[in-house]
C-alpha cells in the first residue's frame, strides 16, 4: 500500500500550479491518436500556449494540428531525438521562470478536465519532486494491454521515499513520463534527464529523487488513457530495451532490487486477469512472458552482442544508428 503523507501544507497549488507549469509533448507521426489527445488537452488548459510540443519532422501533419490548437511547436530532425536528452532541452528551452515541467506522450488521452491539476496538487506538499499520474487503457485496448494498465497503475494512491525501497523494490516509485510532472528546482538538482540511456530517463530521475531526499507522489485520481497493443515479437523488443536500461544504470537495481520478483506477480496476476477476460488466450501469456524475459536478459548484456543485433532487437532503433554509423566510419 502507498502511505499518505502527513505534512501536508494546508497551501493548495490548485488554482496557481498551472500557471507555473509549462506541458512538454514529443510527437512525431501522432495520426488520429494525437489529434483526441491534443483536442482533449486544449479543453483541459485555459491557455494554449503553455503546451510545448518538439515536433520529429512529422510528415502526417502532426504538427499542423499542434499549431492550429495554439501549442507552441519546435520542430527537430528526428535523428537527433533521445528520450532524455530531448526532454531536458525542452526543459531547459520553455521552463525559464516555471516551477513545474509536465509531460504526457502523443498518444495518452486526458480523462477528465481536473486531471492536470490534481497531479499538480501533489506539489503541495513540499517534500515531492516528481508526481505521475494513473494511466487507464484505451478504450478498445486487447486484453494483455488492459491487465497491464490495471496492473501497473492501482486505483489507490500516495507519497513514497527511498525508506519504502525495502518493501517495494524497483516498484518504490515506478514513475512514466507518459503522464508526470516534475518540481524543476528538484530536477535541476538531480542533474536533469541524462542524455545517454535508451529510455527511462523518468526512472534514472526518479531514483536521483529519492537518493536525494526527495519523495515521488503517485496521484491515482489524475488520469489518462494510455496503453499499447504490442505483438510478442514487441514485447521481446521492449523488454530488451528495459535489459539495456538496467545495465546502463546499474544503480537503479542495487538500490531497489532486481525486478524479478516482480515480474512473478505480474504474470500470476496476469493468469488471473485472463482466467475471466479471455481464457482463450491463456497459452499466450506463457509464450508471451517467455519472449519478455528471453528480450530483458539479451538486454542485460548488450554490451556483448554486435550492434546490428542490438538494433534488430530493440524497439528503439534509432537509439543504436547512431552507434552503427560510428562502426562503419
Amino acid at each position: 500500500m502507498w502511505k499518505i503523507p502527513g505534512n501536508m501544507r494546508s497551501m493548495s497549488v490548485h488554482s496557481t500550479a498551472l500557471c507555473e507549469t509549462r506541458i512538454i509533448i514529443p510527437v512525431r507521426d501522432g495520426g488520429a491518436r494525437w489529434r483526441e489527445a491534443a483536442s482533449a488537452l486544449r479543453r483541459a488548459v485555459p491557455d494554449p500556449s503553455m503546451v510545448a510540443v518538439v515536433d520529429s519532422s512529422s510528415t502526417d501533419g502532426s504538427d499542423v494540428v499542434s499549431a492550429d490548437l495554439g501549442f507552441q511547436v519546435e520542430r527537430i530532425d528526428p535523428r537527433t531525438f533521445n528520450h532524455g536528452r530531448t526532454r531536458q532541452m525542452a526543459v531547459d528551452r520553455f521552463c525559464k521562470g516555471k516551477q513545474f515541467a509536465l509531460f504526457l506522450t502523443h498518444d495518452a488521452i486526458i480523462e477528465g478536465l481536473g486531471s492536470l491539476t490534481t497531479l499538480l496538487d501533489a506539489f503541495s506538499d513540499p517534500q515531492v519532486g516528481a508526481a505521475y499520474g494513473r494511466q487507464l487503457p484505451h478504450h478498445n485496448a486487447k486484453p494483455f494491454a488492459a491487465h497491464s494498465a490495471s496492473f501497473l497503475y492501482p486505483e489507490s494512491g500516495g507519497v513514497r521515499s527511498l525508506a519504502d525501497a525495502p518493501r517495494h523494490g524497483i516498484r518504490t516509485a515506478p514513475i512514466s513520463n507518459s503522464f508526470a510532472a516534475y518540481r524543476i528546482l528538484a530536477l535541476h538538482e538531480c542533474g536533469g534527464f541524462p542524455a545517454t540511456l535508451i529510455l527511462g530517463e523518468d526512472a534514472y530521475v526518479a531514483l536521483r529523487m529519492l537518493l536525494s531526499g526527495w519523495s515521488v507522489s503517485y496521484r491515482a485520481t489524475a488520469l489518462v488513457r494510455h496503453s499499447h497493443d504490442y505483438s510478442v515479437l514487441q514485447e521481446m523488443q521492449r523488454y530488451f530495451d528495459y535489459g539495456v536500461l538496467h545495465a546502463q544504470i546499474p544503480e537503479l537495481l542495487r538500490e531497489l532490487g532486481e525486478p524479478e520478483g516482480d515480474g512473478l506477480r505480474f504474470v500470476k496476476s496476469e493468469v488471473q486477469y485472463m482466467t475471466t477476460a479471455a481464457p482463450w488466450r491463456l497459452p499466450e501469456v506463457v509464450v508471451r512472458n517467455a519472449a519478455k524475459y528471453l528480450g530483458y536478459r539479451l538486454g542485460r548484456i548488450f554490451t556483448k552482442l554486435p550492434n546490428a543485433m542490438r538494433r534488430r532487437l530493440s524497439m528503439t532503433k534509432g537509439y543504436w544508428d547512431s552507434t552503427l554509423k560510428k562502426d562503419s566510419t
